[in-house]
């Protein structure tokens, strides 16, 4: 039996009525290309923290946004339709209670919103199911917001125009490609290749295009070994790729056989080459039944196979759920310790921070070259190549170089962020789904607070490429590789030059380049491990501190800006002085 209160012709009232109220004072401030589609009052949002507040729910083409009506202060809750994962209805005619109608929308953040309606007076159909237009564009075929967003910001603020493009020949000019032992090839430069490769490869000069393209063929996607970084100081190299095609009856390829023996060539203080394999080794086996596998030792000349146990997309998909679920919307302090064990999340940190800096051990100390590769070479390759790299290369600590790290090593190389966070996906239950780049972000998080001086950046930064992983407002974490991904350059803005406009903002005001060593050496040990209560817990009012990290923040690196203008300015005195005494004792002599 229907309910009465989805009768279609009070739906249309509900909306006519809303529409004529929406540009009222105190309405949500809008983003360029943003409009506001309803508004909604004599509703309710039952917070777990705060109870059952009154208000006005406002729906617009890039936000939910609730405002309360009756608690001093006005409290204002906000999300971006793109970071929606479920919004369901709750409730029906026969429901009894007075909070027990209305909507229950999940956030991809940790957040939920639970918005109650009255028994009487209008329908939730027209908002439900403008919700479900909004943040599911994708799945009826529509465009996300963050093209709206770039017809209202204008030309000089896409991506195409931004002084931040990211460009990875200049990347890997600086790293010291071409030379004597790497160049540029063109053999991918219309993605003939690999089609989830970037356009721009270095590989090894020695070898031709028709060996790439055979290696291409005996790798899972095509996604053949291509150096990722350059050791500056010893010349080892770091390649990544996918899982070799030996399936159940051990098939060989020559042509992948020289291609790591080339690669090793190119260290010169150095005959061994390592090949690490992310995976457990079983699960490596498993692939071989299909069609993929792991190296033969006894094939590869002078090279050494190591499983670093890292579990799959699956895994950190649950574990992630059960961090979740402990923090969520209470937290259960008699349980809290165990209950954080049993997610297993940290245990999954520190198999990633291990296996990263392994990589950094075997460049850095024992001048080997390496090459890294999971299943399809785009997540846990991903993570690992990124974590090293940052760990041995202060440029990439800087707020710029994290920009063009996670260029690289993630959009470039292909990690799939449409499918893994379903950007505009209504399918919440798709088992592609999975927080590798969070668990990345996390990785990074443990890091700073190990070496507090040493990165740029601040905490509020890895906050806000979170937040921007799953609002589609820019264009930079859309699509599933740079082949995808070119067709929007000048559509979309980007996210790195929107950051660049108040860079103080992300700036670690403990930051200093000189004093820290050049290479990072992690301690990947749970005991060292913080639980990221400002990621996971931020929407909790009551495990938020007093005074927040940001404004800390901000108030040190103001402290910090004021020092060193006074030092400047005692500087500045003591030359002028220095210089006069000089020409003083000049005149003097003479």
């Amino acid at each position: 039996m229907s309910d009465p209160r989805d009768d279609p012709n009070i739906e249309s009232r509900f909306l006519q009525d809303a529409n004529e109220k929406l540009a009222q004072p105190g309405d949500p401030t809008l983003l360029p290309g943003e409009s506001m589609q309803v508004s909604a009052k004599n509703v309710s949002i039952v917070c777990p923290y705060n109870g059952v507040l009154p208000g006005t729910l406002y729906l617009s083409t890039y936000k939910i946004t609730f405002s309360t009506s009756e608690h001093e202060p006005q409290l204002t809750y906000v999300a971006p339709m793109g970071a929606v994962n479920t919004a369901e209805k709750v409730g029906g005619a026969s429901s009894k209670g007075e909070h027990s109608y209305g909507l229950d929308i999940q956030f991809k953040d940790f957040r939920a919103f639970r918005f109650a309606f009255k028994h009487e007076g209008h329908s939730r159909r027209v908002v439900f199911e403008t919700i479900q237009r909004l943040a599911f564009p994708m799945t009826s075929g529509r465009p996300l917001f963050a093209f709206e967003f770039g017809i209202g910001a204008g030309p000089s603020l896409t991506d195409a125009n931004s002084s931040t493009t990211f460009d990875m020949k200049v990347e890997l000019a600086r790293i010291g490609v071409p030379s004597e032992f790497w160049k540029f090839t063109t053999a991918n430069e219309s993605y003939q290749l690999c089609n989830t490769y970037p356009s721009v490869l270095a590989v090894p000069t020695t070898l031709t295009d028709e060996q790439l393209t055979a290696v291409a063929g005996y790798r899972s996607r095509a996604r053949l070994p291509t150096l990722s970084w350059l050791h500056p100081e010893n010349q080892s190299s770091m390649c990544r790729c996918a899982q070799p095609l030996v399936g159940k009856f051990g098939k060989r390829s020559k042509d992948d056989e020289s291609f790591m023996t080339e690669i090793r060539k190119t260290n010169p203080h150095c005959e061994k080459i390592v090949m690490l394999d992310a995976r457990p080794k079983l699960n490596a086996i498993a692939n071989k039944a299909m069609g993929g596998g792991y190296e033969d030792e006894e094939n590869y000349q002078n090279m050494e196979l190591v499983f670093m146990d890292i579990g799959n997309i699956h895994v950190m998909r649950d574990s992630l759920k059960k961090l979740r679920d402990m923090c969520y919307p209470t937290t259960e302090d008699a349980h809290w310790m165990s209950s954080l064990e049993n997610t297993h999340w940290f245990e999954h940190m520190r198999l990633v921070l291990a296996a990263s800096v392994r990589i950094v051990e075997l460049m850095d100390q024992e001048l080997v070259s390496v090459v890294v590769h999971c299943s399809d070479g785009w997540d846990r390759t991903s993570q690992l190549c990124a974590l090293a790299m940052l760990m041995m290369d202060p440029y990439y600590r800087t707020i710029a170089g994290f920009g063009v790290l996670i260029e690289k090593e993630w959009l470039a190389f292909g990690h799939k962020f449409q499918q893994r966070y379903g950007h505009g996906d209504r399918h919440a239950g798709d088992e592609q789904r999975s927080p590798i780049f969070v668990q990345f972000i996390e990785a990074v998080w443990q890091m700073t607070i190990q070496f507090p001086c040493a990165f740029e950046f601040n905490e509020n930064f890895l906050l806000t490429i979170l937040d921007h992983l799953y609002s589609c407002l820019y264009g930079t974490f859309l699509c599933n590789s740079e082949k995808e991904r070119k067709p929007l350059q000048g559509k979309t803005v980007s996210l790195w030059s929107e950051i660049a406009k108040d860079v103080d903002e992300y700036t670690n005001p403990l930051y200093s380049m000189s004093s820290q060593p050049k290479v990072l050496y992690v301690a990947a040990s749970i005991r060292r491990f913080q639980f990221w209560a400002g990621y996971y817990m931020r929407w909790n009012p009551e495990m938020r501190p007093h005074e927040s990290e940001h404004d800390r923040t901000q108030e040190l690196y103001r402290v910090c800006l004021h020092l060193k203008k006074q030092c400047a300015s005692m500087q500045k005195q003591l030359n002028e002085k220095s210089a006069a005494a000089s020409a003083s004792l000049q005149v003097g002599e003479s």
